[in-house]
């Protein structure tokens, strides 16, 4: 099986980590892969580095290549409209924004889609795609070291204005503790004991995965996808978007050790069952082999 992945990020977000992620297993699995992302992206000099095929995006060399594979999977936006003018029987479209879609069109081209959630699956079913053509691959994350900190963390998504990184502020300062904004996830999780995660809307969370990957409490607000790999006071806490509210959960925490731990310990365990790296690229070879008409892993097994 041969796959063209797509992907014109400028910046290594949640997206650009998944298509890393998954361009790693499908090495392991020994799919022959190809990635067209943009030149200078911090996607194409990562993939590169870890020895993946990769060159320049642009719509010439797509329209050269799409022929010389058997599927097409776009990871963004861009490149799903690329695909749906160039080759739209062979495409895979990964959607994991929780804004409607946009361009009924557009829409109707692909061949299927992986939503990274139900959440996002009901938006794309409520656009117009028939359910049919939709399939749900959550994200997938490492398997991190369980945490031994005591710092509250919270993702760097200061300039995105759907995210709450100024309500996070705030409702810190009301709890009487610093708010620490990560960039690197993987090494600032290690001195987490708090993960706050407040946005607006909400595909699904990668970054509330990792930090549940690494045993860290999660409070997350309660939009989107987050309320599917959060059960609330189980495996994480979802409060609404209200300072008063995500204070008093960041001091419910730090007040109540035995809590935070059995809640750290539920959410690592929930993300080795569900959420790893190896589910999320299993889930995709699933699909790519019913779109190839090749039996799924769960036939083969």
């Amino acid at each position: 099986m041969r796959i063209l992945h797509l992907d014109a990020g400028r910046q290594m977000r949640g997206g650009q980590w998944q298509v890393l992620r998954l361009l790693d297993g499908l090495k392991n699995e020994g799919v022959e892969c190809v990635l067209l992302a943009r030149a200078g992206a911090p996607l194409f000099a990562a993939a590169r580095d870890r020895g993946h095929v990769v060159e320049a995006l642009s719509v010439p060399r797509v329209v050269l290549l799409a022929r010389r594979f058997d599927l097409l999977h776009a990871h963004d936006s861009r490149t799903h409209t690329v695909g749906a003018l160039i080759r739209p029987s062979a495409l895979l479209v990964s959607r994991r924004v929780a804004f409607p879609p946009r361009g009924a069109w557009k829409y109707a081209q692909p061949r299927h889609y992986l939503a990274v959630s139900a959440y996002v699956k009901q938006m794309l079913e409520a656009a117009g795609v028939p359910e049919a053509k939709i399939s749900v691959v959550p994200d997938g994350v490492p398997l991190l070291e369980p945490a031994k900190g005591t710092a509250l963390v919270a993702p760097d998504y200061t300039a995105d204005p759907e995210k709450g990184s100024a309500l996070a502020v705030e409702a810190a300062q009301m709890a009487g503790t610093e708010i620490r904004f990560s960039n690197d996830l993987e090494r600032d999780l290690r001195g987490a004991a708090l993960f706050v995660y407040i946005t607006y809307q909400e595909g699904l969370g990668s970054g509330a995965l990792m930090a549940m990957s690494a045993g860290v409490p999660v409070i997350a607000s309660r939009v989107g996808g987050l309320r599917e790999i959060i059960q609330h006071r189980e495996t994480g806490i979802l409060v609404d978007n209200r300072p008063e509210e995500i204070a008093a959960a960041i001091r419910e925490l730090r007040e109540n050790p035995p809590f935070a731990r059995r809640l750290g310990d539920a959410a690592r365990q929930s993300v080795i069952d569900k959420y790893t790296v190896a589910h999320m690229v299993r889930r995709t070879m699933d699909v790519y082999r019913r779109m190839a008409g090749l039996p799924d892993s769960s036939m083969t097994a």
